[in-house]
């Protein structure tokens, strides 16, 4: 078993929204619950009840409701979510409209800003006025080439509001990153910023956008910010205007928010696209608000005082489950820059002077830090904090001894796992609940999580497949230019017919926690045993020699064998000494099966634009295999030091 490492006390307990719940659903069904995992079963056995509860205690504005929360059908995909029933996803967003502080900007130049909630929704009228001047209407794409500004998220508010489909990606992808997402989907209105700041530098975007507008034929108007220029030159844009001269027209009224169905498409998001164009998934809004309403206030505990903050670019899914903190009444803390810089306390410098008491990021980030010998706690307030958020890759056991000892000791660490295919989490916190070391907390409420072994058979403390059996509000309703729908069940439920398979390699522990250790499509074979490669990263990264490593399976006489590539602390060069320690390190913390053939050193590891790196790159490159989507890439260069290496022939 897992060591326990936090307990909440008493009184927080009895504080949380989650205990607040569990007395609504008694209350309202003549039930007896008392604990969480009651609570869970009930979720499951009653999907109906569960989510029109979970809508009437967040606060879901309906415009229409419906008759029922859930319909079933056949098929999961097929089934459905408050049918009937109409909605506006920034409605929902904006119900706040007094002087409480919507936004805290922040960036790495050191500038900041606010905006209370009155102001947001005074700037989102304008902005609705001018989109719909420009004829925009429902079903319409309106997309953002953005930083993470208070803009980018108002923005999307008022394409929203009209019943527009908002897309966004990040401003650093290359030309063809962005045309490979934006050209599937024909934007109207494209949203972008002069430039951007990181690690010290500005980055310009006007000249990117010049190029990528000649393709994007669909754009009819370039609202552009100006970020790092008071009067960016726009001469050689096409259709382009500030976005003071936009809205310039419009005084605030009251919004006239569309009244929508459940499953309007709000978002069109994108997969990693490292083997190929990447999908376009579309997400609905009201699935969408209803699942990000039950995570953030059941399962983050976070209350109309809170401060949230959370480490993301406008390209990844944890922006879009940032902004959804707003229809809480929450501040949002959105910051823009590199994470270490000038030095690396300095998001610790943020979380302390803003008061942050929900701060997240990503499990590398956490990593990076201990390996600088970083501790957040030494000289710096941090009394608010109570909750910490981690996603993107596993959580390392030793992470959890490092976040306990190195930031705070009485804290909820929740580490996170979901995706951009359900915008959602499959695993969460749990603030009524114990923290084990190593382990993400509990599975979702409403969220049927499941690990499967090979024949499709259910499976407790052992190694296997993540599922999902039951539908859930969050699903895609679809991919973009999907008519058949063939994509969308070849992507998710091919696999065990009818079931979600979400690529993800886990245990279901004794504690009733999760612990994911890999990606499916990354899992080494070795002797037909299957490895997760976050098996080895957790024993590997531990020694201080190693900042980061990527394991892969490389095919040899007929079988597979594990290689592992490293990178090392600043003046250390791998060795014999040091390639032994680190394969009996190995054995000793695993199986014989985990230990690679070889280890090799290199200087850096690819990974996606959103940071991860991509075991699936260096496979094909190992193998003499092209990649296919070298733009999906934040450093492409790299694959280069993986290639041709005598060690592999």
């Amino acid at each position: 078993m897992n060591e326990l490492i936090w307990t909440p006390t008493p009184e927080r307990v009895a504080d949380s929204n989650m205990i607040a719940y569990i007395n609504y659903v008694n209350q309202r069904h003549g039930l007896k619950l008392s604990r969480y995992d009651q609570l869970y079963e009930w979720s499951l056995n009653c999907t109906s009840d569960f989510w029109q509860d979970v809508a009437d205690f967040t606060g879901v504005i309906f415009r229409k409701p419906a008759e029922t929360a859930f319909t079933s059908a056949d098929t999961m995909q097929d089934s459905r979510f408050f049918s009937g029933s109409t909605i506006n996803f920034a409605e929902n967003l904006l119900k706040r409209q007094d002087d409480h502080l919507a936004f805290i900007y922040r960036n790495e130049s050191g500038f900041r800003s606010e905006w209370s909630y009155r102001c947001v929704y005074e700037e989102v009228s304008r902005l609705t006025q001018a989109l719909r001047a420009q004829g925009v209407v429902a079903g319409d794409r309106v997309a953002g080439f953005m930083p993470n500004l208070p803009q980018t998220v108002m923005a999307m508010l008022a394409a929203t509001s009209i019943g527009a489909t908002w897309s966004s990606c990040s401003p650093d992808f290359g030309v063809k990153g962005v045309l490979d997402r934006f050209g599937q989907i024909a934007p109207k209105v494209l949203f972008i910023a002069d430039g951007y700041y990181y690690n010290g530098k500005t980055v310009d975007c006007l000249n990117r956008a010049k190029e990528f507008l000649d393709t994007l034929a669909s754009v009819e108007r370039v609202v552009v910010v100006p970020h790092v220029s008071d009067d960016p030159d726009l001469s050689e844009l096409r259709d382009a205007m500030t976005w003071a001269d936009f809205i310039a027209d419009y005084p605030a009224e009251k919004i006239e928010f569309t009244e929508l169905p459940f499953d309007h498409p709000l978002y069109i998001m994108y997969s990693s696209g490292t083997t190929g164009p990447p999908k376009s998934i579309v997400h609905g809004a009201g699935g969408t608000l209803i699942q990000h309403l039950k995570e953030l206030m059941l399962h983050t505990d976070l209350k109309l005082d809170d401060r949230i903050f959370y480490f993301t670019t406008c390209g990844w899914m944890m922006w879009n489950w940032l902004v959804s903190s707003l229809a809480t009444g929450a501040t949002l803390v959105l910051y823009d820059g590199s994470p270490t810089y000038p030095d690396a306390g300095s998001l610790w410098d943020m979380a302390e002077q803003e008061g942050v008491s929900i701060f997240g990021t990503s499990a590398k980030y956490l990593s990076a830090l201990e390996k600088r010998d970083l501790i957040p706690k030494a000289g710096r307030d941090l009394s608010e904090l109570r909750t910490i958020l981690s996603t993107g890759s596993p959580l390392m056991p030793e992470q959890f001894d490092w976040v306990y000892a190195s930031i705070k000791s009485d804290l909820q660490l929740s580490s996170i796992s979901g995706g951009t295919d359900i915008i959602s989490c499959f695993a969460l916190g749990n603030p009524i609940g114990n923290v084990y070391r190593g382990e993400l907390q509990t599975r979702g409420l409403g969220m049927a999580v499941e690990v499967f072994d090979e024949g499709g058979e259910s499976l407790r403390e052992e190694r296997g497949e993540l599922v999902c059996t039951q539908p859930f509000p969050s699903m895609p309703i679809h991919f973009w230019n999907d008519a058949d729908g063939s994509r969308y069940q070849e992507a998710y439920f091919n696999r065990f017919p009818n079931l979600w398979t979400h690529g993800d390699f886990a245990m279901i522990t004794e504690n009733d926690g999760l612990i994911i250790l890999g990606r499916s499509d990354a899992v080494l074979n070795p002797g037909g045993v299957r490895i997760g490669t976050a098996e080895i990263y957790r024993i590997v990264e531990s020694l201080d020699e190693i900042v980061e490593s990527i394991c892969v399976g490389q095919e040899w006489s007929g079988d597979v064998r594990v290689v592992l590539f490293v990178v090392l602390r600043e003046g250390i060069t791998l060795d014999e000494v040091l390639t032994d320690r680190v394969c009996k390190e190995i054995r000793a913390g695993s199986t014989p099966r985990h230990v690679p053939a070889v280890v090799i050193q290199v200087a850096d590891i690819p990974r996606t634009i959103s940071g991860k790196i991509t075991e699936l790159a260096v496979r094909d490159i190992i193998h003499g295999r092209p990649v296919k989507n070298q733009d999906a890439l934040k450093n492409p260069e790299v694959l280069q030091l993986f290639a041709n290496l005598p060690e592999l022939m």
